[in-house]
């Protein structure tokens, strides 16, 4: 079993100032918190003796390596990220940090969904990636435009019911 893992695909290095906000204390948690307190009980397991049958020692070297992970990822991230906090010069159209209703032309359902980077999206709120197919598909859009879009479940048609900026 190897530990290569091929590279994440490229995505977009937008995010909103609360995405950032986000980002940046959660790396501050990981590393002021959360990795000295992995490291005290590693050094505890360490303590106890034969490193080899010792699962307390295991996990918790998974665990710090898991930590270290993230916070790599975290620091290369947000060095790279550009924050979006004003709104586009044309906010009739759809851009990143929309917020667009949009009604299912085929079966009637009304979406609200905001377009959020590729690091924050949340399902649970309605936020979806500037990267997805429906966010690429919405952009430049206006109201009352009908568009096409391939989804996992098959082309679907939708219509732009409004477009509102700010953060929800």
């Amino acid at each position: 079993m190897s530990r290569w893992r091929p590279p994440a695909e490229k995505s977009t290095a937008l995010i909103t100032a609360q995405g950032h906000a986000r980002l940046k204390s959660e790396l501050d948690e990981l590393w002021r918190q959360r990795r000295p307190e992995v490291v005290k009980a590693l050094a505890a397991a360490a303590a106890e003796g034969d490193r080899s049958e010792n699962a307390e020692y295991t996990y918790r070297k998974k665990q710090l390596g898991e930590i270290d992970r993230r916070v790599r990822y975290l620091s290369k991230r947000l060095e790279v990220l550009r924050v979006v906090d004003t709104p586009p010069s044309d906010p009739a159209a759809v851009f990143f940090g929309a917020t667009v209703e949009l009604e299912n032309v085929d079966s009637g359902e009304i979406h609200l969904y905001r377009i959020v980077g590729p690091d924050e999206t949340d399902a649970a709120k309605g936020w979806i990636s500037i990267d997805s197919p429906l966010a690429r598909a919405l952009l430049k859009k206006r109201v009352d435009d009908e568009f096409n879009v391939e989804l996992p479940a098959g082309p679907q048609t939708f219509a732009l019911l409004s477009v509102t900026y700010g953060s929800t």
